[in-house]
């Protein structure tokens, strides 16, 4: 089982149990070990994994920082966890700070057993950074976050790989924090400037105000667009398929068109995407996940064991703003369950087995 499929199943393990995880301590048991242990390190072999690690720091003496990871014999990560109700991002990490600073580590780690942030010192060498240059969050990653997390795994840690593109990977995730701020809340001077590309008029304050939810749904309109676009592109090539074509011609143009019109209404939204990533990691001890595709359609998506339309292993009814159902086939008979979290589908895994099994059979 690859990282991938052994983090999503921590995600819907942690979703589980989330509620009764009350403590710092449980936090580190059902949450921030298992998490270690996805990497690929053994938590229960203190020459690899030290719990409680103990160094005198100045007149600090007897101080802990929560785990110490060793890599080829050589301190590698340092680890801080707080309670999972922790909010990171007004929390205090001075014990980390101190810890980097003084021992031969080169990132450190402050969780909440939910949310993971990586920081290393490159604004001041050998001073920890202020500022996270890598965030991993187990309720809301995507491919691209799992393949950055794929570097810190044992088996190809390597501090310089990972140095060489964490300053490059920390302001890219700045910019796209600032990105996410423009697109929710445009700033007046980016208003003006943009409008000024397409309106001839003085640009008056008033011009700038009628202009402001213009320019804010226009931008949400085409990053829309462009991610329905490009997912209908890679979910083609995936399934081995040339993404779909509608042809128009004079002859028979209103039909035509009507065809293009269903086709742009099928979005492939990301829970979607993330649901059928689930349903490949439950079942990737019984089927090679490379057989199971997704085939989007207007009222569902349905997931397919070898594209087979009479393979169906599940359908995601996600369409609906008002609540979610995964249809699960038993005995061929499909009936469906509400879905208020993407971990849910992780209760189902006994169906979707059987299912997947049947179809093998």
């Amino acid at each position: 089982m690859n990282i991938t499929q052994k983090i999503a199943i921590l995600a819907g393990r942690v979703k589980e149990q989330m509620q009764h995880v009350v403590n710092e301590e449980a936090t580190k048991n059902a949450m921030v070990m298992p998490f270690i242990q996805t990497l690929g390190y053994d938590v229960f072999d203190p020459t690899e994994v030290m719990p409680e690690f103990t160094a005198d720091v100045g007149l600090k003496k007897g101080e802990k920082v929560d785990y110490a990871i060793k890599h080829g014999g050589e301190l590698s990560i340092l680890v801080e966890c707080k309670p999972r109700t922790t909010d990171l991002a007004n929390t205090q990490f001075s014990q980390l700070y101190r810890y980097f600073n003084c021992t031969e580590a080169k990132f450190a780690i402050l969780t909440n057993g939910i949310e993971y942030r990586f920081y290393s010192d490159l604004d001041d060498t050998n001073r920890l950074d202020t500022r996270p240059f890598f965030t991993f969050k187990l309720n809301d990653y995507n491919e691209r976050d799992v393949d950055e997390l794929k570097k810190f795994a044992k088996p190809v840690f390597d501090v310089d790989a990972i140095l060489s593109t964490a300053n490059r990977l920390k302001y890219t995730n700045l910019a796209k924090t600032a990105f996410a701020n423009l697109v929710k809340d445009p700033s007046r001077d980016f208003i003006k400037s943009l409008a000024q590309n397409f309106y001839e008029g003085r640009m008056t304050q008033q011009v700038i105000d009628d202009f402001t939810p213009i320019v804010r749904d226009a931008m949400a309109q085409h990053i829309k667009e462009q991610v329905s676009h490009r997912l209908k592109s890679a979910l083609a090539t995936t399934s081995g398929e040339e993404p779909e074509q509608v042809e128009i011609n004079d002859s028979d143009n209103k039909t035509s068109q009507a065809a293009v019109e269903e086709n742009n209404d099928i979005i492939t939204t990301q829970e979607e995407i993330d649901a059928y990533n689930i349903v490949r990691a439950i079942l990737a001890d019984i089927v090679d996940p490379s057989r199971i595709h997704m085939r989007d359609a207007k009222s569902y998506c349905a997931i397919l064991l070898d594209n087979n339309n009479r393979k169906p292993l599940c359908r995601l009814h996600f369409n609906s703003k008002s609540v979610w159902r995964i249809g699960l086939f038993i005995e061929g008979k499909e009936q469906k369950h509400d879905v208020s979290a993407l971990t849910e589908i992780f209760s189902h895994r006994e169906a979707l087995s059987n299912t997947a099994t049947s179809y093998i059979e």
